[in-house]
């Protein structure tokens, strides 16, 4: 009996020893860098263990929950929309997100994916029906940030930061891509047409503008021949002021000279009959000039 007392009592500080070393030990958390650990105590949140080693108090403290922090993709979705111009458009989505909250993302929600999901269809929803559907195909980048500003926001509540947000296709059905064929077609169309109508109006643009050249040239040359004309009639009225009816024999008679030399110039011209008057006029025409000259 001795001996089974004295047994028992070196055994019992081994045993509370080792009862120590496991308590201690199971004290000890070492976190991931890809997790955080949620820390409750007697079932109530106490705190948050990020990457590294931490020591709880063991039995009072207990870690309920192990949440992935990595950044992370839900399943692309396809989500119908009716644009602002009544356009009924399949808009394939897909988001990217990561829990920066951990006991907001444990407490707030049961199911973070289903209800990031569900607030993906919404917001996709009211925003597209803000947009005509063209928009939604020109400005998917501004699309984008749309829903990522709110689904940020709708998510913060969750501890869930949305780091991107993307649209992979926009789709309708056959009957209105049918319609949309038909239009860009006519639109074809249009553009040929003024496009024709511009050629013409610059054909005929030009066509004006050569022929108000034309008409401003011929002008132009009727007004010198009359600036020339008038010089010469001035000419020949000092002329006969000047000289007196020498003058005015003279120019009479060059007159007529000029006329013969090109009725004889003509290639049709055969037999030329000159008038006394005009055999006349070629004797005189050197006194004239001598007389001119005279005087």
């Amino acid at each position: 009996m001795q001996d089974l007392a004295l047994i028992g009592t070196s055994i019992l500080p081994l045993a509370l020893i080792l009862v120590f070393v496991v308590l201690a030990l199971t004290g000890i958390k070492v976190v991931p860098q890809s997790q955080e650990f949620v820390v409750e105590q007697f079932g109530k949140y106490t705190r948050t263990l990020s990457a590294g080693l931490h020591f709880i108090v063991p039995i009072l403290n207990q870690v309920r929950h192990k949440v992935v922090i990595l950044e992370r993709q839900l399943e692309p979705q396809e989500i119908s929309v009716i644009t602002r111009d009544n356009v009924e458009v399949h808009l394939t989505t897909a988001v990217f997100f990561r829990v920066v909250d951990a006991a907001k993302c444990v407490y707030r929600i049961a199911n973070v994916d289903q209800a990031v999901k569900t607030s993906v269809t919404a917001i996709v929803r009211a925003t597209g029906g803000q947009m005509e559907f063209d928009e939604v195909q020109s400005k998917r980048d501004y699309f984008n940030e749309q829903i990522r500003e709110a689904l940020t926001e709708a998510c913060a509540v969750w501890g869930i930061e949305i780091t991107r947000t993307e649209v992979l296709d926009v789709s309708v059905d056959a009957a209105t891509r049918s319609a949309m064929q038909q239009q860009l077609n006519a639109e074809r169309e249009r553009r040929a047409a003024v496009t024709r109508a511009e050629g013409d109006r610059q054909a005929q643009q030009l066509k004006a503008d050569a022929e108000l050249y034309t008409a401003q040239k011929q002008a132009e040359a009727r007004r010198v021949l009359a600036e020339a004309e008038a010089f010469a009639t001035e000419a020949v009225g000092n002329a006969i002021k000047a000289n007196g009816q020498a003058a005015l024999d003279f120019e009479i008679r060059k007159q007529q000279v000029s006329a013969m030399a090109e009725v004889a110039s003509s290639p049709n011209s055969k037999l030329i009959v000159i008038p006394t008057d005009i055999t006349k006029s070629l004797g005189t025409l050197s006194a004239l000039l001598e007389g001119l000259a005279q005087k």
